[in-house]
């Protein structure tokens, strides 16, 4: 029932079948007219990664990828015919959620025998892949003082004596106040910057306002479990005088922390301490085919070895939740899933959209023409394990295995989410060349096409093209990644680290009447 993993057996073909059952094909590259592809010949040229139809697909029946329903004829579509926006239309229809069928008892690794990687072991027990100090805005108002004290940790000679801290990062957001001071909208941007408060990536941080806003730095704090070692400093720009002495005085506060945060030391720690993220961006037509499938493999290797992955972004399973429901570990874990798309089809409705507003233009330049298309190719990230349990956005994860996360489809609103609620390691797959950083967590980014890969190798940290390029085989693919995956938690950088990125796209998700 479920999407199975693709096995690229005779590298050069011109198209890639992904099930026996398909009615249409993946073109490998760009093709032309009067080429011959799985026994038909095309009636047009094709570009790489669409789709061509290898049977007759008469107006108003399913087209099939992956044997599942990715759209439906809008007209008569002919062998050979090149398949897209043009000749096919989303339409919902009902899914066999299945709850439970496919739950499998998980082959865990030997505790003695489960890789490790070289990690902080904060004093509460939870494990850093990075050791930052924050600076936490409780509203826009303190954005750029937030800024401005970060920036002076970035010049020369401040954190020349204290080599075990990453850096001073501020991560500024574009609310705060202007907004109901109850309801879930304050209640969403509180919980993720408890989530980034708490997150064992940071070391300590200051908390900063401006001192006259809705969400008050005493009411944003409530709640917070943090360890009592953790240094945090609150200060509001009204209350220190402004800008100037704001940014004086929350560099002092800064520098305080630093001989503590210096203090640590890396040390083994089994791969079952991990929280790995995942994420897709500027998807095509092979992120279903190479880097999600790859990203699977790893998440399977990661879950049999103890630890945790957490898949988000609901508008983007729309159309294959299905798949998902069948792994979970009880109804109350399918019910919550399958109540979080029902969420998503009202708001969509109100807000007078569709679903299927989703994919994107670059998407369908890649060949994704549905979002039923593009969520079949996404959930393939999670792996094929048992799904464990499913979070309201940035709640903290605490359920070990495979789980999911209810995010919007834009990535950095979902990435700020995941991260919130826990991931210390993010890979971030992508097929027309998204770039993108999020500390305090490190992001591997992931290719799924080798000329992409070529063409922006100081942004790609791994291509999962060779798929395709190659025939190397998702399995192996996936446990290269999951070795990559262990070094970066050791400490490597990415390449998203060595330029810089992962302040800006900090980006909660703003809900409610912006007042």
């Amino acid at each position: 029932m479920g999407v199975t993993r693709v096995s690229i057996e005779r590298r050069g073909e011109p198209s890639v079948r992904l099930h026996s059952a398909d009615n249409v094909v993946v073109a490998a590259r760009a093709l032309a007219a009067g080429t011959t592809v799985d026994g038909v010949t095309l009636r047009a040229d094709v570009p790489s990664g669409h789709k061509i139809a290898v049977a007759d697909i008469p107006a108003g029946e399913a087209v099939r990828k992956y044997n599942q329903i990715i759209g439906f004829a809008s007209e008569s579509i002919a062998p050979g015919d090149h398949v897209h926006t043009h000749n096919v239309a989303f339409q919902a229809f009902e899914r066999d959620y299945a709850v439970g069928a496919d739950v499998t008892e998980t082959q865990f690794v030997p505790e003695s025998e489960r890789a490790t990687f070289q990690g902080i072991r904060r004093p509460d027990g939870r494990v850093a892949t990075r050791n930052y100090l924050g600076i936490l805005t409780s509203v826009n108002c303190s954005a750029t003082a937030a800024k401005m004290i970060a920036d002076q940790f970035r010049r020369p000679g401040l954190l020349d004596d204290f080599p075990n801290v990453d850096g001073v990062v501020a991560l500024t957001h574009g609310s705060g106040c202007g907004m109901a001071g109850d309801g879930e909208g304050i209640a969403v941007l509180r919980r993720t910057l408890a989530g980034y408060a708490e997150h064992p990536n940071f070391a300590g941080f200051l908390m900063l306002g401006l001192g006259c806003e809705v969400n008050q730095i005493k009411d944003v704090s409530e709640g917070w479990r943090l360890d009592p070692s953790r240094p945090v400093a609150t200060m509001t720009i009204q209350e220190q005088g402004g800008t100037v002495a704001t940014v004086r005085a929350g560099v002092e506060a800064l520098k305080a922390m630093l001989p503590g945060a210096d203090d640590v030391r890396r040390e083994t720690v089994p791969a079952s301490e991990l929280v790995l993220g995942l994420n897709c961006g500027g998807s095509d037509a092979y992120s279903g085919i190479t880097a999600n499938p790859a990203l699977g493999a790893a998440v399977d290797i990661l879950v049999r070895h103890g630890g945790t992955a957490v898949l988000g972004e609901t508008p983007e399973i729309y159309g294959a939740e299905h798949l998902l429901t069948r792994r979970a570990v009880s109804p109350e874990v399918a019910e919550k899933l399958i109540g979080q798309i029902r969420w998503w089809e009202r708001y969509t409705e109100v807000n007078h959209g569709s679903m299927d507003n989703n994919p994107s233009p670059g998407n369908k330049a890649g060949g994704l023409t549905t979002i039923l298309e593009k969520s079949l190719g996404a959930v393939a990230k999670g792996g094929t394990t048992n799904l464990t349990g499913v979070y309201g956005y940035a709640e903290r994860v605490t359920a070990k295995g495979f789980t999911f996360m209810d995010t919007p489809g834009y990535d950095p609103v979902s990435v700020t989410g995941i991260v919130a609620g826990g991931a210390t390691v993010m890979c971030f797959t992508t097929g027309r060349g998204s770039v993108l950083g999020c500390k305090p967590t490190p992001s591997l980014k992931l290719a799924t096409n080798t000329p992409m890969y070529e063409r922006m190798s100081g942004d790609m940290d791994i291509d999962c093209g060779v798929v395709l390029s190659r025939g190397e085989s998702v399995q192996a693919v996936g446990e290269r990644l999951f070795q990559l995956i262990l070094g970066t938690a050791s400490g490597r950088k990415t390449l998203s680290e060595e330029l810089g990125f992962g302040q800006e796209e900090f980006v909660p998700w703003q809900l409610g009447a912006v007042m």
